[in-house]
């Protein structure tokens, strides 16, 4: 069992931690740099609210192709959303020079419930996109951000949709019917379906 708290909120996960796998975690933040000689490292945190993060007790660190559970003894956050933190058993520069540029991930079930049309990109896969004007558009099948606006891909038959995802275009996040509600620009979804 391996125990959690984030911003007074504790949780206590019974997880198979040589099992754990990526598809049941969050990335939480990459390893950047060494803050000492003993074993101390900075993870810059992937996350608009990094004091959530700071009374952490275990994080998973990806290894070759496992995620291992590695023991906070003490944690700082220093400079918006990045993470001082000296793990138990790292004890020298070698120790942290093996654990520099890994990823950090959690398991989904920390991640802080949101509310109204904010959402977390894993959350609305196979959700089915409505639009206002054009009715249904299609079914979620990816979240597309490696552009400068991240997208919605939605495929429709054998058509794949593109949609920004601009808030302004979300009008309603239905989690108990798994829809979304959008308001694209005047000919956007039929400019894929001709």
């Amino acid at each position: 069992m391996i125990y959690f708290e984030l911003d007074s909120e504790s949780h206590i996960l019974d997880v198979e931690i040589h099992n754990m796998q990526k598809k049941d975690c969050f990335y939480l933040g990459k390893i950047v740099t060494k803050y000492s000689f003993k074993g101390e490292l900075i993870i810059k945190l992937d996350t608009d609210e990094p004091e959530l993060y700071t009374n952490m007790d275990a994080v998973f660190i990806q290894l070759g192709n496992n995620l291992l559970p590695f023991f906070i003894e003490r944690s700082l956050l220093q400079k918006g959303n990045q993470l001082r933190v000296k793990f138990e058993d790292v004890n020298s520069e070698a120790d942290a020079d093996a654990l520099l540029k890994k990823e950090v991930y959690l398991p989904l079930d920390l991640l802080p419930k949101l509310k109204g049309n904010k959402f977390y990109y894993h959350e609305v896969m196979d959700f089915t996109m409505n639009d206002v004007n054009y009715g249904e558009v299609g079914t979620i099948v990816g979240i597309n951000d490696t552009t400068a606006q991240p997208l919605f891909e939605v495929k429709n038959g054998d058509v794949e949709i593109l949609i920004p995802m601009i808030d302004d275009f979300i009008k309603k996040v239905d989690r108990e019917n798994k829809t979304i509600l959008i308001e694209a620009p005047e000919g956007l979804i039929e400019m894929y379906l001709r």
